[in-house]
């Protein structure tokens, strides 16, 4: 039998700091593009941005109308180097706020989401900063633990204690572990709502995500 998640799991997933409820889901289709990597590199990640998009049960887009692209990631030596890309002040005006925080904190990755008027999610710009340790994690294993974090508002505490990504020791591929890709495919069944305030809503993603689960054994 596959472990599930507890209902007050599930509520620490999307309750920050201030104890507030936060759930919020994309709201169109995601449009991915990277930044600062080279092509070979590039390739591996696309496919595995793909790959773990799927488990909402959606596609990859090739645009989106408003914006081009809404899920934008940039790879940096060093913070600061953010700070030099064309016209990301636009989209995140608080840029130069963020920047300095980063430069003071021991944080590897940090993503930044906008949201459109039904609360649900428009744009994710994720930043990674390639250091030692981000180096040696495989180009898959940064992809899909990157991505799966970004394909719902998860707290800045959600996955401290335990990653959402198990390694298959038969092939070292990484994957989501089931009742993490449960939560995340009834999150996105149609009949919920783009966005919730609600706590309750914890026990709807509770009850779905324990029928996708019972259908992976």
């Amino acid at each position: 039998m596959t472990e599930s998640l507890s209902l007050e799991e599930i509520e620490a997933l999307f309750t920050g700091d201030n104890n507030t409820f936060h759930f919020a889901r994309w709201n169109r289709p995601i449009v991915p593009i990277v930044f600062g990597v080279d092509d070979e590199t590039l390739t591996h990640l696309k496919s595995s941005i793909v790959t773990t998009v799927g488990i909402t049960g959606n596609k990859i887009e090739e645009t989106d109308p408003e914006l081009g692209a809404n899920f934008m990631w940039f790879f940096c030596q060093e913070w600061s180097e953010v700070l030099s890309v064309p016209d990301l002040q636009e989209l995140i005006p608080n840029i130069k706020d963020i920047v300095e925080k980063l430069q003071f904190s021991s944080t590897k990755s940090y993503r930044i989401f906008s949201f459109d008027p039904e609360g649900g999610i428009k744009m994710c710009v994720q930043l990674i900063k390639v250091s030692d340790e981000t180096a040696e994690m495989s180009i898959q294993a940064l992809a899909i633990g990157e991505t799966f974090q970004c394909l719902a508002l998860f707290s800045a505490n959600a996955f401290i204690n335990e990653s959402p990504i198990a390694q298959i020791s038969q092939n070292n591929l990484c994957i989501p572990k089931p009742k993490y890709a449960a939560l995340v495919r009834a999150a996105y069944d149609p009949i919920l709502p783009v966005a919730s305030h609600d706590k309750s809503h914890a026990l709807r993603l509770l009850a779905r995500s324990n029928i996708f689960l019972s259908g992976m054994n």
